[in-house]
This record gives structure tokens, sequence and C-alpha cells, in this order.
């Protein structure tokens, strides 16, 4: 699966989109394929303003939980409400209907740190 050139990405695995100052987030199909079938999201921290790489959630594969870790320091705006009925949907679509949550963003400055597409497939392949 080709990663879209028109995001960032992060060495945890994660994808961010910016618009405006609105990111989504999710994570990358290759997070996803590492996982497996994943089964269950928890977000508990929308409403909450968090600094970038603080644990915003878990997503809960068959065999192994794992944490979700913030890009960028910001306010948790909205949750992909849909992943509570339709978790798969991380598996089936990683970088559309599987997004996780919305965040505003708080410190732009910080987009500078993402990967774009070849740094972040240079550290997959690595």
């Amino acid at each position: 699966m080709d990663n879209p050139k028109e995001l960032k990405y992060t060495k945890d695995h994660e994808w961010v989109r910016v618009e405006g100052d609105i990111a989504t987030i999710g994570i990358t199909h290759y997070a996803q394929d590492q996982l497996g079938d994943i089964v269950y999201v928890e977000i508990e921290t929308t409403g909450e303003t968090l600094e970038k790489e603080a644990v915003f959630g878990t997503v809960e594969a068959v065999k192994t939980v794992s944490e979700l870790f913030l890009p960028l320091s910001g306010t948790i705006t909205q949750l992909n409400e849909a992943l509570e009925s339709k978790p798969e949907s991380i598996n089936e679509d990683p970088y559309g209907e599987g997004w996780i949550i919305k965040v505003e963003i708080q410190d732009p400055t910080e987009l500078d740190d993402l990967m774009d597409v070849a740094a972040y497939e240079t550290l997959v392949e690595s």
C-alpha cells in the first residue's frame, strides 16, 4: 500500500493530515498491518489539551494493545465515533474512514518535526 504523499508521519507510525489549524490523526498502513485485526479503540482524552508525545489512547488488536502517542500538542476536538462499532475500519482504510482523532493544533512549528512520506518509508524499510 502506498502511503499518501500529502500526509506527515511519526516514528510511532502515526499519520497527520493538516487542514488549517486542525490535524486529523490515525495510524499508518504499516502499523495496522503489524498489529493485526483491530478489535477495540479506546480514547478517553476527547476535549483535553495534551502535550506532544503524550498518550492519547490505545488500540487493541487480537494479540496486543498498543498506545497511541499525540504527534502534536493540542486539544483533542473530535473522536471518530464510527470506530466504536467498527474498529476494523483502521485495518480496512487506515488513511480514510479509519482516522482516529482530530486535534486543534497548539504549536504549528511542531509540524516541522514530522516526517514526509520519503523519510517515513525509509524508516519502515530499515
